[in-house]
């Protein structure tokens, strides 16, 4: 078994929200429900409203450095459109992009679309102007989907999608790749509420068993999904719970690679399980 892991960038700055959603709001509604709930400490929650003055929602660089430090190659996938609480500009997005992939990580589009073809087909083709990238794969922004959204990512020529947060292992539409993910953040630490429901033990043990669900699937790829905002001191439990995951599979011998090399992996089994048409007349 091997793992996975990707990072969807949903912010970059506090300022970007202002007069466009309210996402700013909903965030110290969230802050203070979880202080009071013993959550989070004073200083996580102190920490937060110094966002209001620091205006910085993206913690990037930290994680590639992290990420180096325990050899994990990674997929950051960047959104070129705005909706349901994401605001950045193509502006943001272009010097980030070239930022991640200056550090030696691959770049995904977090698509916004997920029903109309043509509205993906343009997010797709200004990632690819933005980017510099040429074959890339997406996740959907709260892997939202349709019954023809994964056909019409696979028209559009996506070499891969990580949007099917499921316990199958990776599968082909057409000729795009899509890999199930397991592992969220948000599901581990928050759910069912829209607010920090466990502490560390308790995502720990909560992650464990669903480590141990991709082993009695027999899944080859474990998918992980870590959102960058998160790793940072004004999150200490969702920060702690990544380092903590990332160690762990480390001490447990799972390799942890790339989309690519995963594809790479994939389609040369494919090859060996369909030989060539003429191979049985062969000598």
């Amino acid at each position: 078994m091997k793992a996975i892991i990707s990072h969807d960038i949903d912010h970059f700055t506090l300022s970007e929200h202002r007069f466009k959603d309210l996402i700013v709001s909903k965030f110290f509604i969230r802050s203070y429900l979880e202080f009071v709930k013993g959550k989070i400490s004073i200083g996580e929650f102190v920490l937060r409203h110094a966002d209001l003055f620091v205006n910085k929602w993206q913690n990037i660089d930290e994680l590639i450095s992290f990420n180096h430090s325990y050899e994990v190659p990674t997929t950051f996938f960047v959104a070129v459109e705005k909706g349901l609480g994401l605001s950045y500009s193509n502006q943001q997005a272009r010097y980030w992009l070239k930022r991640i992939k200056d550090q030696n990580c691959q770049v995904g589009l977090h698509l916004i679309e997920y029903m109309d073809l043509a509205k993906i087909n343009y997010e797709k083709e200004l990632f690819a102007e933005l980017s510099g990238t040429k074959e890339f794969g997406t996740r959907i922004h709260y892997i939202r989907s349709s019954k023809d959204t994964f056909s019409n990512l696979s028209k559009a020529g996506f070499s891969f999608d990580s949007s099917d947060l499921n316990y199958k292992a990776p599968y082909k539409i057409g000729e795009m790749w899509q890999f199930p993910f397991q592992i969220m953040d948000g599901y581990v630490i928050q759910a069912p509420k829209r607010w920090q429901s466990r502490n560390l033990e308790q995502a720990k043990e909560e992650t464990l068993r669903m480590l141990d669900e991709c082993a009695k699937h027999q899944l080859p790829y474990i998918g992980i999904d870590f959102h960058d905002r998160y790793f940072n001191n004004r999150f200490v439990t969702w920060k702690e719970w990544y380092m903590w995951l990332v160690d762990h599979l480390s001490t447990q011998k799972v390799e942890l690679i790339d989309f690519r090399t995963a594809i790479n992996e994939l389609e040369k089994a494919q090859k060996i399980e369909t030989p060539h048409p003429h191979a049985i007349f062969s000598t």
